[in-house]
């Protein structure tokens, strides 16, 4: 059964997380005392009598012999969930109108999906002093552009494919035969010629017919643009997705011990694994900032830290996810605004931008 506070340690809880956030140090009663908050007079006596029984609930913890106190797990989630409700927070900070002309000026003259998700990052770590995350879906219903197929080695190629929606992929292939640079040129341009335009998983099924019906030398060529192909778009049942993140070292400060550091440093840079994570915790169909605190259930290496999340949705569809990874002790309105705003950015645009930045209407 969640545990059930009064008027007065609601707001003493408050008062311990925002001082938390602010300093980084546990709170002692003597601190709460001392802050003007509180609606009226309390004294260190019944502050601290009131903290012990929070701490009883699960809402405090001692994190040494010091007499200070700092918030749980469940506390941060207590302040999150007011800060959904409408309550504004004590920290300072920007405003939400400031947050969002800071938006709108980043993105001002960003054209492109591309260009916008990488400046989503940049824009959601400057403001949350966290980790930006920026993730977007190349959809296999996206329609084909241009390939260009460069041989780097013996049966190594590089393939790099640009689609309509403007996202460029690319990907060194190990393929079993080598292929010579006429080869690949002749593959490119058939690719260019008959299926520009052409949607990304359809051009797969339109290949392998075509193997079926062709002969001779025209089906060698044919076979040696579909071996590139699946390559270039392996089939995975899942839509290919690209991902920016910036501000990986806002979270060097931080005060854990080195290894522990390292390694969730590594999990940051690892986008696979920043992709796995949104996936396991955000719904597309959400309507609003998702923040979660048990990061660790789905990679441990994230313990201790908090991701704020939301699905960004052109038409009604989603195009990718936009957050923020940061320490609980991050300043929670500033960063929930953000990425509110941001995935609005997106919501707001219309049909007619959504066709020159995220491809046609699927």
């Amino acid at each position: 059964m969640a545990y059930q506070m009064t008027t007065r340690q609601r707001q003493i809880l408050t008062a311990i997380v925002e001082s938390y956030i602010s300093t980084g140090e546990p709170v002692s009663s003597g601190t709460i005392a001392r802050m003007q908050t509180l609606g009226g007079a309390m004294s260190s006596a019944t502050i601290r009598n009131e903290m012990a029984d929070l701490a009883d609930g699960g809402m405090l913890e001692q994190p040494h012999t010091s007499a200070g106190r700092i918030p749980s797990a469940e506390a941060f989630r207590m302040y999150v969930a007011q800060l959904h409700g409408g309550a504004a927070a004590r920290l300072p900070g920007l405003s939400r109108a400031e947050v969002q002309s800071q938006i709108d000026t980043s993105f001002a003259g960003v054209a492109g999906a591309q260009a916008l998700l990488a400046r989503t990052s940049h824009v959601l770590a400057t403001l949350s002093s966290g980790v930006g995350l920026a993730i977007g879906a190349i959809a296999n219903a996206d329609l084909l552009e241009h390939v260009h197929f460069s041989r780097l080695a013996a049966k190594r190629i590089l393939a790099v494919l640009v689609t309509r929606s403007g996202m460029v992929r690319d990907r060194v292939l190990a393929i079993d035969r080598d292929l010579t640079i006429v080869e690949l040129e002749t593959a490119a341009n058939f690719l260019n010629e008959h299926y520009r335009g052409w949607n990304i998983e359809r051009v797969r099924a339109e290949l392998a017919r075509r193997i079926e019906h062709e002969r001779t030398e025209y089906q060698q060529m044919v076979s040696s643009a579909q071996e590139l192909w699946a390559g270039t778009v392996p089939e995975s049942g899942q839509a290919e997705q690209s991902v920016y993140v910036e501000g990986v070292a806002n979270l060097v400060g931080l005060p854990e011990d080195r290894a522990r550091l390292r390694e969730m440093l590594s999990a940051l840079e690892a986008k696979q694994r920043l992709v796995e994570l949104l996936n396991a915790y955000i719904d597309t169909k959400q309507e609003s900032v998702r923040v979660v605190f048990d990061l660790e259930g789905q990679a441990p290496e994230m313990a201790g830290l908090v991701l704020i999340a939301a699905p960004a949705r052109v038409g009604g569809e989603s195009v990718g996810t936009v957050g923020v990874i940061g320490p609980k002790r991050m300043h929670y309105e500033n960063a929930m605004s953000a990425v509110s705003y941001v995935a609005q950015v997106f919501d707001r645009m219309s049909s007619d931008e959504a066709d020159g930045m995220f491809g046609p209407p699927r």
